[in-house]
């Protein structure tokens, strides 16, 4: 069989290359009967089993983690040319930082390599349209991986057709902690900008209160001590005679006095400070309160819709801290396989099984 280059020049086809078309082509058509049933929009992934993978060969576990990889690119492939919008893969921990250095260290300097891969002109990412966020706690990454990590996002953010979610030293218990306490954060910022644009407001208005309750209560407070100073010097309900007022004050010749307004000054000014308080109460009142959606728009995997799949390879049928918030109504499948085992017939097979209970998956979602 003979091709043509862009010269117009003969070229030969390898077999190879031949074998590759012929599979292109048989896949093609493959998700095209997919596609008349429902595809998932969200795919997740816990890459489980490369050790085991090596151990299985008997060869290194750093060689197991790359064959992870070539699986990883292949998936991908299969869920761009299957319409899947968002991908997301599990592909390291926080407790995964608590094995041994060395390993750690192996892993990390693998974590580099590939994002520094994506990077390139020809990656995947970019002949793919594809955007990459990576999501946890950024800060345990050694600086070079957080750096490389950040240019990657900072690359791939004009492009549009798949979503893929790196998610690096995260665990699901971290993601819930640090959007419980953004929620707090926020809703405690909010409350102290409005009490401060309010305090003002508050105290003036408790002030107006206390006035008008003063202005009702000194003519009684008047009555009640004059009488009151009437009774002390001689004991009869009339005013005595030779008592006199002299500044406001009512003194009686035996040099008793009831000074009414010191007591109703004394009066106002407790009013006054209880008029600042009501002004409080009245904004304590109004306490604020964290709904679900303060706490959603804070996670880490706000940026993508919930899962419509989660496959964790290997057989295990364990979250292990991956995604619990976000899994409560998807579709979770567990093949044998190990990860750098997982190919075509594996995602094919998921998404039939999601078909199937598709109509199930939705009248959940819709009971929530």
């Amino acid at each position: 069989m003979v091709r043509y280059d862009d010269a117009g020049g003969a070229a030969a086809t390898t077999p190879t290359q031949l074998l590759e078309s012929l599979s292109s082509f048989m896949r093609r058509c493959l998700f095209r009967v997919l596609a008349v049933g429902p595809i998932p929009h969200h795919f997740a992934f816990i890459m489980d089993g490369n050790r085991r993978y090596a151990k299985k060969l008997n060869v290194e576990e750093g060689a197991g983690h790359k064959e992870g990889f070539s699986s990883l690119i292949s998936v991908l492939k299969y869920c761009y040319e299957l319409g899947v919008k968002y991908v997301t893969i599990y592909a390291f921990s926080i407790d995964n930082f608590q094995r041994k250095p060395a390993e750690v260290q192996n892993l990390m300097d693998l974590l580099l390599e590939k994002i520094n891969e994506l990077l390139k002109e020809q990656s995947i990412v970019n002949l793919y349209g594809i955007r990459v966020y990576f999501i946890g706690n950024l800060k345990f990454l050694s600086e070079p991986v957080r750096v490389a990590a950040e240019e990657v996002m900072m690359a791939t953010a004009r492009n549009s057709k798949v979503v893929l979610l790196v998610c690096l030293a995260y665990t699901s218990a971290d993601e819930i902690v640090h959007a419980v306490q953004e929620s707090c954060k926020n809703k405690s910022d909010e409350s102290l900008a409005v009490n401060a644009n309010q305090v003002s407001n508050g105290v003036i208005n408790g002030a107006e209160k206390v006035e008008k309750i003063y202005s009702l209560m000194v003519p009684s407070i008047e009555e009640s001590c004059k009488e009151k100073a009437s009774r002390v010097c001689n004991g009869a309900i009339e005013r005595v005679k030779g008592t006199e007022d002299i500044n406001g004050a009512t003194v009686c010749t035996d040099g008793v006095s009831c000074d009414y307004k010191s007591e109703a000054q004394a009066l106002r000014a407790g009013r006054i400070g209880n008029g600042v308080t009501e002004g409080f109460e009245e904004k304590q009142g109004n306490n604020p309160i964290i709904n679900l959606v303060d706490v959603e728009k804070h996670m880490y995997m706000a940026v993508a819709p919930d899962p419509d799949i989660l496959m964790r390879s290997s057989g295990e049928t364990r979250l292990s801290n991956f995604l619990l918030w976000q899994t409560s109504n998807c579709l979770l499948d567990s093949p044998a396989a190990l990860w750098p085992e997982i190919g075509l017939w594996h995602l094919v097979w998921t998404v039939l099984n999601f078909q199937r209970n598709h109509s199930f998956l939705e009248k959940k979602k819709k009971q929530l």
